[in-house]
């Protein structure tokens, strides 16, 4: 799996454990080996362009993602996974530590940054929180990912709650 993770927000950000959790959901949710991922960590002047521009909506936001392939999982467990470039996940921490701060369980910025990355990556994977169907789907399948990853590195204590609405 090739993943680039590029911050470009001047904040310190954990930029290892947002590459192990990126890396962990594509295994989760059994994408090609040989796939392409980026995530860009921006300021929020920058994401607020990118908010503008993309969603015509003003103001910073938390995670945006870009598909290139349209990559999806494989239906069947015998179904060999396509390879190709996922996209692009574009994150704010300064967004992700107001909304850390801001939860009912409260949480780090780098944990909130760790589940928006998973909510990131979903989206590129087609998964969306429209409908209250998809939400649970979706939201459900994101707290499974979190969940297992924290389990496997031995993290302790509540995982996150979903603060992506």
């Amino acid at each position: 799996m090739s993943i680039d993770v590029n911050n470009e927000s001047g904040t310190d950000v954990d930029e290892q454990a947002i590459l192990d959790i990126a890396r962990y959901a594509l295994a989760r949710m059994r994408i090609h080996p040989l796939s392409e991922l980026s995530v860009i960590v921006v300021d929020d002047e920058a994401m607020e362009q990118l908010h503008l521009q993309w969603m015509d909506l003003p103001g910073p936001t938390d995670v945006m993602s870009f598909p290139m392939d349209e990559l999806r999982p494989p239906a069947k467990d015998d179904e060999e996974p396509p390879q190709g470039l996922l996209g692009d996940i574009v994150l704010c921490p300064e967004v992700a530590k107001k909304q850390g701060e801001e939860a009912p369980t409260g949480h780090s910025m780098d944990e909130e940054l760790q589940l928006l990355t998973v909510h990131g990556v979903l989206h590129l994977l087609g998964y969306d929180h429209e409908e209250p169907d998809e939400k649970a789907e979706m939201f459900g399948l994101q707290a499974a990912i979190v969940d297992g990853w924290r389990t496997e590195r031995g993290l302790t204590g509540p995982s996150p709650a979903p603060t992506v609405t």
